[in-house]
């Protein structure tokens, strides 16, 4: 299985931020319904364990918190515009719900996560997309702001790849209580 954990948004979220796609050639805008904030990426593990996966997650204890969106950014590589996603801010509670995820993980024996938290949700790939359009994107939108959203739990994806894009299916919720 490929796995992931992450907080999924509310539809009114996601309507905002899919009002903003389009307008660029060349890139592909990732479906409103695959829109998460990644806790962190898992990857292919055999079934064994991902049950290791579930209980670990399972025994999580961290309190709801408001999570906002507010600005529009990109990643790169090379100096090649890879992505474009939309911002979160990166909150007590966003992050210790992170942190209490890595380590459980760790616990459970998958290898720490290389990359540092950048708390964010991909609206698109850019692959070659023109400068000069994705300059115009940014600066059209980086005053995006989500109105704060209460995060009240936290989920569990399982990842099939397909032909156009990767559908993501709820495994497991995890609350988060008080």
């Amino acid at each position: 299985m490929r796995l992931f954990v992450a907080l999924d948004l509310p539809a009114d979220v996601k309507d905002r931020l899919a009002a903003m796609a389009g307008g660029i050639p060349g890139v592909r805008w990732i479906p409103p319904s695959n829109y998460h904030l990644t806790l962190r990426f898992i990857g292919e593990v055999p079934g064994y364990m991902a049950e290791e996966v579930d209980l670990a997650l399972a025994g999580i204890r961290a309190k709801p918190f408001e999570l906002r969106l507010g600005g529009i950014g990109t990643y790169e590589k090379g100096g090649k515009v890879l992505s474009i996603h939309a911002v979160a801010e990166r909150t007590p509670g966003l992050a210790h719900l992170q942190t209490k995820i890595e380590t459980a993980l760790q616990r459970a024996g998958l290898p720490p996560e290389r990359r540092k938290f950048q708390p964010h949700v991909t609206l698109a790939r850019t692959d070659g997309a023109p400068l000069a359009k994705l300059a115009g994107f940014l600066q059209a939108h980086n005053l995006f702001r989500s109105e704060p959203v209460m995060v009240e739990h936290f989920v569990l994806f399982s990842s099939r790849l397909g032909k156009e894009q990767a559908v993501y299916t709820p495994e497991v919720e995890y609350a988060l209580a008080a």
